[in-house]
């Protein structure tokens, strides 16, 4: 009979909470979830069953650690990180309880988008290194028990790659790879003017005019990054053999790239229509002027994927996941799951900790973004937590004072947890200048309006020591500049702190671990104005309770007596003044931004 994992939204709330209800705050606001489900029978949400055999995927409760490979570890003083830098600091990342590293993009590449314009995706690029280093790297990740998974850009590729060099040329076989549209009148410059008014993520339009050609081919991202035609078999073959390499390659899963772009309408003639009420510092040249029905969440693109997750679940024996980029609609991003006759995504990534939330938002706030997504998992899909990544400024700039907080958030809830490298150490964006920015998003506007957009800022290099680049290179010269803050924010510091982010991390990745934070149930309250309670319980188990003040004041958590069930600290962030294995006290004020997580020890037979 197969297993099943449920996180319970119950009506009578876990010991846990009770204590912090009953005893030590005077207001509380119970999960809604709760009369979501029934109101009278504290009903539980079943999230996923496991398979009849009992082996559960690796990917369920892992820690995925998504490592930018030109800002990891340079290993030959080349000022760019490479594939034996990240070798060198595996055992690092098993110390901390990484369970799995996510590789973005280490592919040939011109680097006109640093890796997503892809030119070989069968290869290494010889900046990073070699197969033979990936297959090393892969073999001592998995002799550490961790998994691999790498990006896969299936959108679109490099106008360097082969496939459009040929297509470009109108041959045979290659003439339809990409999208190539028909151009309508003659513009000032001579030339014919677009198809269509479809606009590029990165500003401008989507259409860039191949003189070879003589055609237009669509680019939904930067221009050298030519969209592939899905309507083509062939591409659609070529795409799977991709897969396919690298599954041989010893990979574990995929995180597939901008997978919402990859069908759009066939009829290029038609217009996007113009967005309601745009925000007055766009203009037609901005992607958000429009809204995007043409160009994104096709039905094909879900058959699609459903399509990759039949070859990578028939591969082998052995488990590997797929997990996606899409950054869409909340529904929208929900049907990228499939559905149960036609799976899609193993999961795809819960954005809505980045999306949703800012450092103004209340606990209210929190509660419900969290609910609302747990209550979409229905009884079987997958749930995950995503707080940063290469594209968005860092957690400890968007939410300052909260790095451990959010790092408690997203570790404590049921289902996998993402960290972006530098986040378990608290890593901050660094300003970058007109003149140093290399981000093509950014370099597509100007001095005055770069860095709403540009997302050089959260990729600069990993912060190990205080040496020369703060450990990340023995040269002075880097592919981007480091962040002067290096000399008191480095993984060497923060290790021998004992209080530190590194070490609170460490503490959040033992706890998840524990038959509780696998296999408990899951509830959050509101406690007074603003402090957000998440509570994780297990019959016959121990009860955890993760507490964060996410306002801009003090709160005070009052209780008379904690009864035979004493609280202890099992991790408090840096900026509280409790200290791990304190025992919570009767009263206990709430710093601003504080978080902490709460042990109750099950009672001794």
């Amino acid at each position: 009979m197969a297993r099943a994992h449920r996180f319970c939204l119950p009506t009578a709330l876990p010991l846990g909470l009770l204590l912090l209800l009953a005893l030590m705050a005077s207001t509380a606001e119970s999960s809604p979830a709760s009369s979501a489900t029934s109101a009278s029978s504290g009903s539980t949400v079943l999230v996923k069953d496991v398979a009849a055999d009992n082996e559960e995927p690796w990917w369920h409760h892992a820690v995925i650690y998504q490592i930018y490979p030109r800002s990891f570890k340079d290993s030959n003083g080349d000022g760019l990180g490479d594939i034996k830098g990240i070798t060198s600091e595996l055992q690092y990342l098993h110390d901390i309880g990484v369970t799995a590293v996510w590789l973005s993009p280490f592919y040939p590449s011109p680097q006109a988008d640093f890796g997503y314009d892809i030119s070989d995706f069968k290869n290494v690029d010889p900046n990073y290194g070699t197969l033979d280093d990936f297959a090393e790297m892969v073999k001592k990740t998995h002799d550490l028990g961790m998994k691999v998974v790498v990006d896969l850009v299936p959108n679109h590729s490099s106008d360097e790659h082969e496939w459009f060099k040929a297509s470009a040329k109108g041959d045979d076989k290659y003439k339809d790879y990409y999208v190539w549209g028909v151009g309508t009148g003659t513009g000032a410059d001579g030339k014919p003017n677009p198809p269509n008014n479809w606009v590029s993520h990165f500003r401008k339009s989507a259409w860039e005019w191949n003189e070879e050609r003589k055609a237009y081919y669509l680019h939904q991202f930067a221009v050298k990054q030519p969209d592939l035609n899905y309507r083509n078999p062939l591409v659609v073959q070529e795409m799977k053999d991709v897969f396919t390499f690298w599954m041989k390659q010893g990979v574990d899963g995929f995180r597939v790239d901008a997978l919402p772009f990859l069908f759009e309408t066939a009829d290029l003639t038609q217009d996007e229509p113009k967005a309601v009420n745009p925000s007055p510092d766009l203009d037609e040249m901005d992607y958000d002027f429009y809204t995007h029905p043409l160009t994104m969440d096709y039905p094909e693109t879900y058959d699609m994927l459903h399509q990759w997750r039949e070859l990578v679940d028939n591969f082998s024996a052995e488990k590997r996941v797929i997990m996606t980029e899409c950054y869409t609609t909340f529904d929208k991003t929900i049907e990228y799951y499939g559905t149960k006759e036609k799976l899609g995504a193993h999961f795809t990534f819960n954005f809505q900790l980045i999306t949703s939330l800012n450092k103004s938002s209340l606990a209210t706030d929190f509660k419900k973004t969290i609910d609302t997504w747990m209550m979409a998992m229905g009884d079987w899909r997958w749930p995950n937590w995503v707080i940063g990544n290469h594209d968005n400024s860092r957690v400890a700039t968007r939410y300052p004072e909260m790095a451990d907080a959010m790092n408690m958030i997203s570790l404590t809830l049921p289902g996998t947890a993402m960290t972006y490298n530098g986040e378990e150490l608290g890593m901050t964006d660094a300003f970058i200048s007109w003149s140093q920015t290399k981000d093509p998003q950014a370099l597509n506007t100007d001095p005055t309006r770069y860095l709403r957009v540009s997302r050089d800022p959260c990729r600069t290099p990993m912060q190990w020591d205080d040496t020369t680049s703060a450990g990340f290179s023995t040269s002075a010269s880097t592919w981007m500049p480091t962040n002067p803050n290096y000399y008191e924010l480095n993984v060497k510091k923060e290790l021998a702190t004992p209080k530190s982010h590194i070490n609170v991390y460490k503490d959040l990745t033992s706890a998840r671990k524990t038959e509780t934070m696998k296999n408990g149930d899951y509830s959050t309250a509101v406690i007074g104005e603003n402090v957000l309670a998440i509570t994780r319980s297990l019959k016959d188990a121990d009860t955890y309770i993760t507490l964060v003040n996410v306002g801009s004041w003090e709160e005070t958590v009052k209780s008379a007596s904690l009864s035979q069930s004493a609280l202890k600290v099992y991790t408090a962030g840096v900026n509280s003044k409790l200290t791990k294995g304190d025992t919570f006290p009767v009263s206990h004020t709430l710093r601003p931004k504080e978080g902490l997580l709460l042990i109750a020890r099950v009672a001794s037979s």
